[in-house]
């Protein structure tokens, strides 16, 4: 029964898309085909700076490490673009200290 559940997990995470609306600043994915989606919240609070705000994945697909994605397009896009960020919210806290790429960790303000 546990392998059909990380069988499951594994499935979800190849079929993820991580969509960047930067009017809207934010990552987003799209849950299986539905109208649900998971969302990660930015703001611009300086001409090369950001704040990785806020994180929020449905209740219902919470624990398939779909924030994981969400997370790392958004550190991806700060490394690319070349920025500082701010880390207000927690799981990006989490991920980048899970996840200690030194071009993450020299974009980090403290």
């Amino acid at each position: 029964m546990a392998q059909a559940a990380q069988i499951n997990v594994l499935d979800i995470s190849t079929r993820l898309r991580v969509e960047h609306d930067k009017k809207r600043r934010q990552f987003s994915i799209r849950l299986n085909g539905s109208h649900d989606k998971a969302v990660l919240l930015y703001e611009y609070v300086g001409k090369k700076t950001v704040d990785l705000q806020h994180t929020e994945v449905p209740e219902a697909y919470r624990g398939r490490e779909i924030a994981k994605h969400l997370a790392k397009a958004a550190m991806d896009f700060v490394v690319e673009e070349d920025l500082k960020a701010h880390l207000t919210c927690w799981y990006i806290q989490k991920f980048v200290k899970e996840n200690p790429h030194p071009q993450y960790l020299e974009r980090i303000l403290h």
